[in-house]
């Protein structure tokens, strides 16, 4: 998941009783020394990782054929990829009371059960309504999937212990981006779209068996409260400001009943801040405002994502719909994304502790928004090798800025506060990954539907337009980063990858 979701949480505190399952040593110099079972729980955790990075990335490249097979436009499948993050978006807070109160084994299995389910339920679909309806019951899987997952592995190895375990956790799903869009092309080419499901099947059967085995039975505090009138308020000011966004471009329903859904989401958003306030366990602490790292860095990763979640949607469709790149050379075309993302991990960390939070953020983000307005210039006979630069800068700069401000969110974070914000940041990530796809896609809408003197615009003009209005708007976010102040200087112990 493009989240760290709840699986960060405890260590602040927030203890949780250790099933048999679990346990383990640790030495007296806080170093893991595991046993076999918890080799095991580490590996299983990690396919859940890159089973969930894999289907992020994997289903972009295959939109194209995807259109096809349903009778659609592949410039209207947005909702494929919408569904799926919302899904997660609204579920993150839940996932760690679920674990909580029917422990980690059980929601674990649940949460491989429903993913798997939704896969095949993809794989049938035999229109975008059914799809989309397998989306949601697939992201409330891979919603619990990951967070109940990196619970488990926090409990089972605390202290020291943890920060090793989560780094051979999260070493899978780095290839996931990596390998998703070809393997994406490939099967479509190969085979069909339906097989960027049907692979999930035989790796969540495994797991399924694997996670009876391995997977503790770790619960929370007894009779810990959950936050249902916020949770029930946030998730409706969510979708239904996401909605009114999805369906402005094209007018579904009318402008009078968009504006009335954004109203409606906004007012139920207001009305979670206040209930928060009020509240004597809210599901996110209003505590956490008052931080001011946290707030800029919340703030600032919400805007400037707007931009930059739209590409991994945007760009295979401008290379197969409007430059007419088949379906793997679209896959292979994203390798230098995730190869320059990677690359430029240890790098990173350097770059901020030389020159401050503020300063790489203010310089990176204008860098960002000019490496996506960049891509408004690709057209006919643009050289492959100008492409594959392109796009490894995008890369590059892109990585470098989730790095930077991720970590500075959470940097200042300490004790109850640290897992309420690892989780709301979890949250606010995966829903500007759903606004960011319905911002690109409204936009790519309306300027592919513009008319001009002797015709329409062409969808290659659309999709140039898109790319400089996305690039404007993640440049603006440089401006909420310049509030960081000179004291965000500090170089960051662990950096945040999403």
């Amino acid at each position: 998941m493009n989240g760290r979701g709840y699986g960060e949480a405890g260590q602040d505190g927030h203890s949780g009783r250790r099933g048999q399952d679990g346990a383990g040593r640790i030495d007296h110099h806080g170093a893991m020394n595991p046993s076999p079972p918890r080799d095991s729980l580490l590996w299983l955790v990690a396919i859940a990782v890159f089973m969930q990075m894999l289907d992020t990335t994997i289903v972009n490249t295959a939109l194209p054929a995807m259109a096809r097979g349903l009778g659609e436009s592949p410039l209207r499948m947005q909702a494929v990829v919408i569904a799926y993050s919302l899904t997660v978006a609204i579920l993150i807070p839940a996932s760690g009371w679920l674990a909580d109160r029917f422990g980690t084994r059980a929601v674990f299995l649940a949460a491989i059960v429903l993913f798997t389910l939704g896969s095949l339920g993809c794989a049938l679909s035999q229109s975008l309504a059914q799809i989309v309806g397998a989306r949601i019951v697939q992201g409330i899987g891979g919603a619990m999937l990951l967070p109940v997952g990196r619970l488990a592995v926090l409990r089972t190895f605390p202290g020291a212990g943890f920060l090793r375990a989560m780094s051979l956790v999260t070493m899978p799903g780095l290839a996931g981006p990596m390998i998703g869009p070809t393997l994406g092309g490939w099967l479509v080419e190969a085979a069909s779209w339906h097989w960027i499901f049907l692979i999930n099947l035989p790796m969540g059967l495994v797991g399924l068996v694997w996670a009876v085995r391995v997977m503790p039975d770790l619960r929370g505090e007894p009779g810990r409260r959950f936050d249902l009138g916020g949770y029930v308020l946030l998730a409706t000011g969510m979708v239904a400001v996401l909605l009114a966004l999805d369906g402005l471009p094209l007018r579904r329903g009318g402008y009078g009943v968009l504006c009335g859904l954004f109203g409606v989401g906004v007012l139920a958003i207001l009305a979670y801040a206040r209930h928060a306030r009020r509240s004597t366990q809210p599901l996110f602490p209003p505590a956490l405002l008052d931080v001011r790292l946290f707030r800029v860095g919340v703030s600032g990763n919400l805007v400037s994502r707007l931009g930059s979640s739209g590409m991994p949607f945007l760009i295979p469709l401008l290379l197969q719909v409007a430059l007419g790149y088949s379906a793997l050379q679209a896959g292979l075309m994203m390798i230098p994304v995730a190869a320059a993302s990677m690359f430029i991990k240890r790098p990173a960390v350097w770059l901020i502790g030389r020159y401050g939070y503020r300063n790489v953020l203010v310089v990176n983000t204008f860098l960002v928004g000019l490496a996506m307005a960049s891509f408004g210039l690709i057209g006919p006979g643009h050289p492959v090798w100008l492409l594959v630069v392109q796009f490894a800068a995008f890369g590059a700069v892109n990585s470098l800025q989730f790095t930077a401000m991720n970590t500075v969110a959470l940097r200042d974070l300490k004790g109850t506060l640290a897992s309420s914000g690892n989780s709301a940041l979890s949250m606010v990530m995966m829903l500007s990954m759903s606004l960011g796809v319905a911002i690109a896609s409204g936009l790519l809408a309306f300027f592919s539907g513009l008319s001009v003197a002797g015709g329409e615009v062409s969808v290659l003009a659309g999709f140039q337009a898109t790319f400089v209005c996305i690039g404007l708007l993640s440049a603006l976010s440089a401006a909420i980063f310049w509030r960081l102040g000179d004291d965000a200087v500090r170089a960051p112990q662990a950096p945040i990858d999403v």
